[in-house]
C-alpha cells in the first residue's frame, strides 16, 4: 500500500492541507500528517490541528511527501534544514515529492527541479528557480508533482492518487467534482 507524509508546519494553509489528507484517505492511500515541533499545529487561519505523527527518519519510510503553502508555513518548511534534507534524500532515492503553493518554495532551495516542469502560486515563475515554469493547476513531471495555490488541492489530490495507479473517475463522481466544473 502506497504511505504518503503530509508534512504540517506552523501557519500551513488549512483548506490544501485537509483536502489532500482527506481525498488521499478516501482513495485506500495511508496518508499521515507530520509535525516538528508540537503535534497541534496552528494554521493559517489560526486553527489547531492535531498532527499524526511527529517528524523524524521514519519518514524515510513513506512513498512520497507533500508539503503544503499558507503564510508563514511554506516560508517555515523552506526555513527548516530537516525539511530540505527530507526532499533532497526522497530525490536521491526517486521517490515522490509533491508540493502546492508556498511550498513549491521548498523545491527550488533543495534544489530538486532543475531541469523540470513545475508550477506554483501567481508570481513564483521567477522563485523557482532552476525548473521550467508551466502554467497549469497541476504539473507532473518524473517524481516531482507540483500545483498552484488555495483552489487547487483537488486536482493536486487527484493526481498523487492516479500517481498510484488508482482511478479517480469514480471518486470523481461520488465528489461531485466534475459538476462543479472540476478538470
Amino acid at each position: 500500500m502506497a504511505r504518503v507524509a503530509v508534512f504540517m508546519s506552523e501557519g500551513f494553509e488549512e483548506g490544501e492541507t485537509l483536502t489532500i489528507v482527506d481525498l488521499l484517505r478516501r482513495a485506500g492511500i495511508e496518508c499521515h500528517t507530520f509535525s516538528f515541533d508540537n503535534e497541534f499545529v496552528k494554521g493559517m487561519h489560526h486553527m489547531l490541528i492535531k498532527a499524526d505523527k511527529m517528524f523524524g527518519q521514519a519518514v524515510k519510510d513513506y512513498d512520497m511527501i507533500v508539503l503544503p503553502g499558507g503564510r508563514p508555513g511554506g516560508e517555515n518548511l523552506k526555513n527548516n534544514p530537516d525539511v530540505i534534507a527530507m526532499v533532497q534524500y526522497f530525490h536521491e532515492h526517486h521517490k515522490y515529492i509533491a508540493a502546492m503553493c508556498s511550498g513549491t518554495l521548498v523545491l527550488s532551495d533543495a534544489q530538486v527541479i532543475t531541469g523540470k516542469k513545475v508550477t506554483g502560486y501567481t508570481g513564483y515563475a521567477e522563485k523557482l528557480v532552476g525548473g521550467e515554469f508551466v502554467d497549469d493547476v497541476v504539473v507532473f513531471d518524473q517524481n516531482i508533482i507540483t500545483s498552484q495555490g488555495p483552489a487547487t488541492p483537488y486536482p493536486f489530490a487527484f493526481k498523487i492518487i492516479e500517481v498510484f495507479n488508482k482511478d479517480t473517475t469514480e471518486m470523481k463522481e461520488r465528489l461531485m467534482y466534475n459538476f462543479a466544473g472540476g478538470r
